[in-house]
């Protein structure tokens, strides 16, 4: 049975605060995905601890903090299987929640100049990007992955512009 994400309360939570940081209010998203995070915990439903970590390391403008949270979201993403992805929507496979995690794993590494750690994961966002659908996310995702693989050819630890929390200057 295919539920919407309005009939799951963590998700609609979720959202809401993912909106809210999309809207240009970091902080108040940042401490309403860490509100969620204390309710649902490192043993919470994979689907949920995925999603909520995933956006909550964007939020950190501080690639060491980022990396904790996104590492969190990769981790639950082993947990997750294709069944409860497919709980919130039908067309979410697990396999296709891997390239954008192992981008922002290597991203961050890259920032904090661990650049072979950054290349092995760039290395298995390429590998699976088949797992990307095609249409402007798997796009972007690809896109993405270029940048910051060349980025870490170059040896750059510069933000990428596209980064939700450039210019910010405390993280919490």
């Amino acid at each position: 049975m295919t539920t919407t994400p309005a009939a799951d309360p963590t998700m609609t939570a979720i959202t809401a605060a993912v909106t809210l940081g999309r809207e240009g209010d970091v902080n108040r998203a940042r401490e309403e995905l860490l509100t969620i995070w204390r309710e649902v915990g490192v043993l919470g439903d994979p689907f949920h601890r995925c999603t909520l970590t995933h956006y909550l390391a964007d939020l950190y403008a501080d690639p060491a903090e980022a990396l904790v949270w996104d590492v969190r979201a990769l981790d639950a993403a082993d947990a997750l299987t294709d069944q409860r992805a497919q709980e919130h929507d039908a067309s979410l496979q697990a396999a296709g929640f891997y390239p954008s995690l192992h981008l922002n794993i290597a991203d961050n590494l890259r920032r904090l100049a661990a650049f072979e750690a950054a290349a092995d994961h760039i290395d298995r966002a390429e590998e699976r990007l088949a797992t990307l659908p095609s249409g402007p996310y798997g796009e972007m995702i690809r896109s993405a992955i270029d940048g910051v693989s060349r980025a870490i050819g170059a040896r750059d630890t510069t933000p990428r512009p596209t980064s939700p929390t450039v210019g910010e200057t405390g993280a919490g």
